[in-house]
């Protein structure tokens, strides 16, 4: 699972890629400090797995991980190439999610792309471009479709139709994401890769004094979102990068506290983004390692057997899932199995989030 940040020059995009990231990607106060995408893993925050730790009390613990792109600022006319935009516009659509930072705080110090400070603005430029390239990329489509439907075709008269619906959504300044699709259409709209397409979180950066509750700047946003696919998260980037230095949990709490947060808005972040991507967890636990493996939402327990190795879904006999909560008040395995809450799960298995299981396969 990829997400990838993006943004006008001078945002944010950086700071917050450093304060998600181990990876320090250079930030400076001037455009193009990007230029080739720095990328980073970033583990997905889950206090399930410090439970469940304390209970076996492995060797090693793995949490589920995000991969960050840290993508170079986008200015007007990146879609025809200006400020390197068709080497970042090729980054993004990469990626299988968005994180669009948007600028909510005033700062003379920090110089801005556009003068001014205006989110929405910000916004309308970014999706502009990206518009304008998916806009390429369905003209392009639609020309090679509409031969073929001439012919009566009814795979190409669903493609035709299906471009047609994406040409006037675009050309009116709409995002692909805006718009509903049935199954069949769904599955055209993900082949085309349209960058609009891809699910969104808009980070609002924010300074301390609007951390907790945002800003006149972050409500213009949740106004020009609201019938948009995507989710808002506020952060003070500068000092979330700040609290990610230190290394010291108490200092860190205490850092938080006096902006009036319980938890780093990296967390937060990343939990969203796993959200939005509609991934969910299943563990595995024994002795050696306590693991969490990363799914789809939907996904059957083949399918989720098949993350771990391919043979293990070509194989699939059953799986063996205990409920997370019953795990944890029962104490073990064993103990789970004496109470008769261990369950013996099939093919068409719709595998739940925190489902610890085992699996047994045959190949």
């Amino acid at each position: 699972m990829k997400a990838g940040i993006v943004g006008l020059p001078n945002v944010g995009k950086s700071t917050l890629f450093n304060c998600l990231s181990s990876a320090k990607a250079q930030s400076a106060n001037f455009p193009f400090c990007t230029i080739e995408p720095n990328i980073g893993v970033v583990n997905v925050p889950d206090n399930r797995l410090v439970k469940l730790e304390e209970i076996v009390q492995p060797v090693r613990v793995q949490p589920a991980t995000v991969e960050i792109v840290d993508i170079a600022g986008l200015v007007k006319g990146a879609s025809k190439g200006e400020g390197l935009g068709n080497k970042f516009l090729a980054n993004i659509r990469e990626c299988d999610a968005i994180i669009h930072v948007l600028r909510c705080f005033d700062n003379d110090n920090i110089v801005h792309v556009e003068t001014t400070v205006d989110p929405v603005r910000d916004k309308e430029i970014i999706d502009f471009e990206l518009q304008l390239k998916d806009l390429e990329t369905v003209d392009k489509r639609l020309e090679k479709v509409n031969r073929a439907a001439r012919t009566g075709n009814k795979e190409a008269l669903l493609e035709q139709a299906t471009l047609k619906k994406l040409k006037t959504t675009l050309e009116a300044g709409e995002s692909v994401r805006s718009l509903e699709f049935n199954e069949k259409e769904t599955v055209l709209v993900n082949e085309f890769q349209l960058l609009t397409a891809k699910p969104t979180l808009y980070v609002c950066n924010v300074d301390d004094a609007s951390a907790k509750n945002g800003n006149a700047y972050v409500e213009s946003v949740r106004e020009a979102v609201k019938n948009e696919d995507a989710e808002i998260i506020v952060l003070a980037v500068a000092t979330e990068s700040d609290i990610a230095e230190l290394d010291d949990y108490e200092e860190q709490q205490i850092f938080l506290e006096d902006i009036g947060l319980t938890e780093p808005g990296a967390a937060r972040l990343i939990r969203s983004a796993y959200t939005l991507l509609k991934q969910q967890t299943y563990f595995t636990a024994g002795v050696k390692e306590v693991r969490a493996w990363t799914i789809n939402v939907g996904d059957t327990a083949p399918q989720a057997a098949g993350v771990i190795h391919t043979d293990f879904e070509k194989g699939f006999i059953r799986a063996e899932v205990i409920s997370y909560s019953d795990y944890v008040e029962y104490g073990s395995e064993a103990k789970v199995k004496e109470a008769g809450k261990m369950r013996v799960e099939g093919k068409d298995y719709i595998v739940q989030d925190g489902d610890l299981m085992n699996f047994r396969f045959n190949v």
